[in-house]
């Protein structure tokens, strides 16, 4: 090993500039210099016409599919029933509303998007520019700089001249939203008038619950409480417990001099007089009756109505008599509704 001496260079140990192995390069340039921005390439859009025609009735394309989705989406909740079953290969056994519902809704978006994203990548314009970065408190001149910008873009964009592109767009994006609106059509079916109507009818024949049997005026006692519901309705029926919670009636017969409401005499035969079973309050069921001051009590919150009366209401939360049905007696001896309730069953909701 030799050593160093006074005399030796050290550069002699450092790579030449032709290599330290005699085949590199090296280089004195900044690694670190800043390579500054490539030529600009023009897309075949920017020099061709007809490509660039092309590109727009893509675009316009992708718009109205979107369109078509968004109708889709909505004729779905017209056409598919929701306990609908279809096999769909390779998913398997699915809901065809809820199939539907995704696939159009998924083309409405995508084609949005797609329609978007390939009117920027080819029409728009995609020369890059450099920008310093400005403070946060911008001055006038920087407002203005960044003015003529958004002008630049817009004009660039060819919202303005382009119309297919536009009419589509505005097409798709007036469309869409629509397709919330019909969603809140999920939440349930419509309500129409269904709550401010029952079962009962001019006619029907008043059921005794517990035998099953139409009643007849020599089967209720004075003082005595039975409850009836219309014919033809079974608890193994899929919608009963929704039937019979509007459609339960409470009878009782009173003596005729005890009745104070002149209506409710009328309203009933014989002193015989039938409201509603339930609460004007939240809708619960009222099974406790009083014999001689003519009460009804709901077990809920204690709302009392007086069954002389008009079903007033003498205590509790209530806000409103119970509703009153109007019967008769029929050919057969039978007693029978006259008509529906004379306003609606349950909770008070007509009021809010």
């Amino acid at each position: 090993m030799s050593e160093t001496g006074p005399h030796n260079d050290v550069s002699e140990n450092l790579p030449s500039e032709h290599g330290a192995h005699g085949g590199g390069v090296a280089t004195t340039k900044d690694p670190f210099a800043n390579p500054g921005l490539p030529p600009h390439e023009h897309r075949r859009q920017d020099i061709d016409d007809k490509a660039a025609k092309h590109s727009e009735r893509v675009v316009a394309g992708l718009f109205v599919l979107s369109m078509l989705g968004t109708l889709g989406f909505i004729a779905s909740f017209v056409i598919f029933p929701v306990d609908k079953i279809v096999y769909i290969f390779p998913i398997g056994h699915v809901s065809a509303l809820n199939f539907s519902l995704g696939l159009t809704l998924a083309v409405a978006l995508f084609c949005i998007g797609a329609g978007a994203i390939h009117w920027a990548r080819t029409l728009m314009s995609d020369e890059e520019i450099t920008d310093e970065r400005h403070r946060v408190d911008a001055d006038d001149e920087l407002r203005e700089n960044v003015r003529q910008q958004w002008i630049t873009g817009a004009k660039e964009s060819g919202f303005g001249r382009r119309k297919l592109i536009r009419n589509t767009m505005l097409g798709a994006l007036t469309l869409f939203p629509l397709t919330g609106l019909f969603v809140l059509r999920d939440l349930g079916p419509l309500p129409e008038n269904k709550l401010r109507h029952t079962l009962w009818s001019k006619g029907k024949v008043l059921i005794n619950v517990n035998t099953s049997q139409p009643l007849r005026p020599e089967d209720i006692a004075v003082g005595s409480l039975t409850f009836a519901q219309p014919p033809g309705i079974q608890e193994s029926d899929d919608d009963f417990q929704e039937q019979i919670a509007k459609a339960a009636l409470m009878i009782v017969r009173l003596k005729p001099e005890d009745i104070k409401d002149k209506r409710e005499a009328d309203w009933g035969h014989e002193g015989i007089v039938a409201f509603s079973k339930i609460c004007t309050h939240v809708g619960c069921p009222i099974s406790l009756y009083e014999q001689q001051t003519h009460h009804v009590l709901c077990p809920c919150h204690q709302s009392t109505f007086d069954l002389s009366d008009g079903a007033r209401v003498l205590f509790g939360p209530a806000g409103h008599p119970l509703p009153q049905l109007r019967i008769s007696v029929n050919a057969e001896g039978n007693l029978v509704a006259l008509g529906d309730f004379d306003e609606p069953v349950g909770p008070a909701f007509w009021e809010r």
